[in-house]
């Protein structure tokens, strides 16, 4: 089963301040990029510039209303994300509590669904 990793934090403080905490954090991420590889569970994942950098498209009544940010103000903003293929949503789950987000953020696990090539859920 396919499921993205949804990677939630504040991104108006809280991650680290120096270089040498930066590097630190940086090596903690590679790492858990290297252990979802070791699973075989690995499938992609990036970071995502902050919302600020963020376009919203709407197309309503055929016109196309596009404004800067995020769709919606909320505490926790998108960071970034991981799509892995485990077994099962409880492995999933064990991936994510390895995951270095500390107590600034949160993950939430979402199936995949994947189509086949007439476009039918398989």
């Amino acid at each position: 089963m396919q499921y993205i990793l949804l990677i939630y934090g504040d991104e108006t403080g809280g991650g680290p301040a120096s270089p040498e905490a930066m590097a630190k954090s940086m090596q903690e991420w590679g790492d858990y990029t290297q252990y979802l590889k070791d699973q075989g569970y690995h499938l992609g994942g990036e970071a995502l510039h902050p919302t600020h950098d963020a376009t919203t498209v709407r197309v309503r009544d055929g016109k196309t209303i596009t404004t800067d940010g995020p769709f919606a103000e909320t505490k926790e903003q998108l960071g970034g994300y991981y799509v892995i293929d485990c077994p099962s949503l409880d492995e999933a789950i064990e991936a994510s509590e390895k995951m270095p987000v500390g107590p600034w953020g949160s993950v939430e696990i979402r199936p995949i669904m994947v189509f086949d090539e007439e476009g039918n859920p398989s």
